[in-house]
């Protein structure tokens, strides 16, 4: 008991440690250049800085690190692809509150963008962070021992899963579906694309960056795979029995809406056993991992286990 307990406070650490260099370096890449006029600049940062957990470039990090990357110099060419991906991830979540679609008006404890700046000045928020994303990915002087081509591939993969085969189609896919019946399979189709496709492309991206073997890119991407469908029940999940205070935005929305959500489907025990599952299925995609890939595995517990 004792020794678990230290293994989780070993691991919270690691995340806040990560948090802290992903919003410093954010921070460095958004002053490089603050934008006249300056009304875009205090939206953009609204949002990017409210609070998220950084999911998705620890994820990126974590995933480079378990292939033998680590230290401050490693961390200079990965974060510019990392912080990219928070990037797009907020966007997206500005433009998931604005009232032609999910309509909130709170997200993490605060009130929404366009709750703040208006519907304006929160799509445009949203346009220029994920702008901004592909801007900093295209910096070759940020990743100097990234040679081009590898470059490349890593915003090919992002941009293929922030596209219309990607978030973008699965938010299409959900906003059609709300009211209407679906089968569970149409439902791992459209998580798999609203919020799958941005977190397996943050491993395959680490693991690129980190000169992946086609045997190891297998086990990212089978881990990534499973951890994103987990990561979409456990909100699922959040949304029906989560407490407000602790989510920080409205709980009960998905019902009101008729969106087609795991526990809608399958009930509540039964999502969190196949959430259960899909996190054992990613672990075990790690097999071949040594000891440096162990980040990963505590991440699979904290996306299913999470409260907020």
């Amino acid at each position: 008991m004792v020794k678990k307990l230290n293994e989780n406070n070993l691991f919270l650490s690691y995340l806040l440690e990560k948090k802290v260099v992903v919003d410093q370096a954010l921070t460095r890449y958004l002053e490089d250049n603050i934008p006249d006029p300056p009304l875009i600049f205090e939206a953009v940062r609204y949002s990017l800085f409210a609070g998220g957990k950084r999911i998705r470039p620890i994820l990126c990090i974590a995933a480079s690190e378990a292939l033998g990357r680590g230290g401050a110099d490693d961390y200079e060419d990965i974060l510019p692809v990392a912080c990219a991906l928070e990037m797009i991830h907020t966007y997206s979540l500005i433009h998931d509150d604005l009232p032609a679609m999910d309509n909130d008006d709170y997200r993490r404890g605060i009130p929404t963008s366009h709750k703040v700046f208006g519907e304006d000045i929160a799509i445009l928020a949203g346009d220029a962070l994920l702008t901004q994303a592909f801007c900093l990915m295209s910096r070759a002087d940020l990743m100097t021992r990234i040679d081009p081509a590898t470059r490349l591939k890593a915003i090919s993969i992002i941009a293929e899963a922030a596209g219309m085969t990607g978030l973008i189609g699965g938010q299409v896919m959900d906003l059609k579906a709300e009211g209407k019946q679906a089968e569970l399979d149409t439902l791992y189709q459209m998580h798999n694309r609203k919020t799958g496709a941005l977190i397996l492309a943050s491993l395959q991206a680490g693991g690129l960056l980190a000169g992946a073997d086609p045997m190891a890119m297998e086990a990212l991407m089978t881990y990534g795979q499973n951890i994103g469908l987990s990561f979409q029940i456990a909100d699922d999940l959040l949304n029906v029995e989560g407490d407000m205070a602790v989510l920080g935005k409205n709980t009960g929305s998905d019902a009101s809406r008729g969106k087609v959500t795991f526990p809608a489907l399958l009930g509540c025990d039964e999502s969190r056993k196949l959430a259960r599952r899909l996190k054992d299925e990613a672990v075990a995609a790690l097999s071949n991992l040594d000891h440096r890939a162990e980040p990963l595995r505590k991440l699979a517990e904290f996306i299913v286990n999470r409260r907020s």
